[in-house]
């Protein structure tokens, strides 16, 4: 998959690298309009706050308390779409078991626009308690818009959504109208468990000491590989490149073992696309179910 410099697994790495990390954006050297509010991106990035006006979505942070085999996670996000500007927007707490705990499935969202990048979440299986979605994401403020630059520059906060799955996925699928990607993971229940509740500790401390953001260092992908890490010691390889573009995340999860390896990944990745299913079934009280039905 990698290996010459002609592919495009490496011109995306390094036009990454160098919107990231080098500064020059495609078509215009204009810094985002966040790079230049508060008086400048010296000003801006001081420090990390837990408090700014944000984006009503992403207003409210999930904690959770962990009671030997019980969570209960509070601030559920379940949001109702009518497009991406126009949603209202509830919370709700639930307690679940980790006996009950089944397993994690891998969610890949790839950018519509550039498929080399793409947003990743975990979700997880709490059989007929439902299943539990956690997005890492830069936390927006009222009016702002995401930009990898911006992202690589301490503009925007770390925040862990953690949320109803018919929010989520239908949020990408029916509303972004992007393709999403499910699949299940390999690991035990046992792992699952041990990830979800590294990943409601981290949750809870970013509600009290907020984190910037980093388009390259701290976002969904690198943190995912943190809390599988912890679980699994060097179970992902850190100098394995296409971490810089998640668009390949499922195919390197695929090479690593983490997924069903026991047919092609073309095969799998085609019976992993959820969309159509995510549509028919978007009012289904059984939404989480169906989407599994291939």
């Amino acid at each position: 998959m990698v290996g010459h410099s002609s592919h495009p697994f490496w011109l995306g790495a390094m036009a990454l690298v160098c919107l990231g990390a080098g500064g020059c954006a495609m078509g215009s050297l204009s810094l985002p309009e966040s790079l230049r509010r508060g008086g400048g991106p010296v000003e801006a990035a001081l420090a990390p706050s837990n408090d700014r006006p944000w984006r009503d979505d992403l207003a409210v942070l999930s904690t959770a308390s962990i009671q030997r085999d019980q969570v209960t996670i509070r601030n559920i996000r379940n949001c109702s779409y009518v497009t991406e500007d126009d949603y209202e927007v509830d919370h709700y707490d639930k307690s679940f078991q980790l006996a009950e705990l089944r397993g994690v499935d891998f969610i890949v969202v790839p950018f519509k626009e550039a498929p080399t990048l793409a947003h990743t979440m975990l979700s997880f299986d709490f059989g007929q308690s439902g299943h539990v979605v956690v997005s890492v994401e830069a936390r927006l403020e009222k009016g702002e818009a995401y930009s990898p630059l911006a992202g690589s520059a301490r503009q925007y906060e770390l925040m862990y959504v953690i949320g109803d799955e018919r929010d989520l996925i239908r949020l990408r699928t029916q509303v972004r109208d992007v393709d999403v990607f499910l699949y299940r993971t390999n690991a035990t229940p046992e792992q699952s468990r041990e990830i979800l509740v590294d990943i409601l500790r981290r949750a809870n401390q970013l509600a009290r000491q907020p984190e910037f953001y980093d388009s390259l260092t701290n976002n969904c992908t690198s943190n995912i590989v943190m809390h599988v890490n912890r679980v699994r010691p060097n179970r992902v390889p850190l100098a394995d490149l296409r971490l810089l573009l998640p668009g390949y995340a499922d195919q390197m999860a695929y090479d690593l073992g983490l997924l069903d390896t026991s047919r092609p990944f073309a095969d799998l990745r085609r019976e992993a696309q959820i969309n159509y299913l995510a549509r028919t079934y978007v009012d289904d009280p059984e939404f989480s179910e169906r989407i599994r039905r291939r």
